[in-house]
């Protein structure tokens, strides 16, 4: 049975795949605590193409990126201090909800889009789950407010992300899997 968290190409996948969310963070519609970017995009696109296990991977290697001291946070911020921040629950949602995404994408052979709609609006609600926690507490906001601020105005924008990574993940699946073979589970 192979490893598939230390085989070098799953390594590899995760490394591009949180490359992919740092590009994403310099994608922002600036909104006040919380902007919108593609961030999320590509936590969703990241799970639904590696799984579980790789797709939280690349976001342990994304966050890991900007607390060292690169500039991938959203708007180039970098630093554990924004780990730390009012948007820092939203990072640690990154990592739980591409680890849920793609676990539940794994559930099925060839999951369907509907499917994969499913399973990332689930990912989601844990990501925001996390991001509203922090911003409630470092903010000292109210449940309504937190959700109001750090929730209400990306969630337009965020189904039309996940119906984007859907489609994507949908149609990329096969040929990547041609092209770079993931490891066994």
């Amino acid at each position: 049975m192979k490893q598939e968290i230390l085989s070098l190409r799953g390594m590899v996948y995760a490394a591009m795949f949180g490359a992919t969310t740092a590009i994403g963070a310099y994608i922002v519609i600036p909104l006040p605590l919380v902007p919108i970017t593609m961030q999320t995009f590509f936590v969703s696109l990241a799970a639904a193409l590696l799984g579980g296990t790789l797709g939280a991977l690349s976001q342990v290697v994304y966050v890991l990126l900007g607390v060292i001291g690169l500039p991938v946070f959203a708007g180039g911020k970098a630093g554990f201090g924004v780990l730390m921040g009012p948007t820092g629950g939203y990072l640690a949602g990154f990592i739980v909800g591409a680890y849920i995404i793609g676990k539940l994408i794994e559930m099925k052979e060839k999951p369907g889009f509907l499917w994969m709609v499913s399973a990332m609006l689930i990912g989601h609600v844990a990501l925001y789950a996390l991001g509203v926690a922090q911003l409630m507490f470092v903010a000292k906001l109210t449940l309504g407010k937190a959700f109001a601020v750090g929730v209400l105005p990306t969630l337009p924008g965020g189904a039309v992300k996940i119906v984007a990574a859907a489609f994507v993940a949908v149609k990329l699946r096969d040929k990547i899997r041609q092209i770079f073979p993931l490891p066994d589970k």
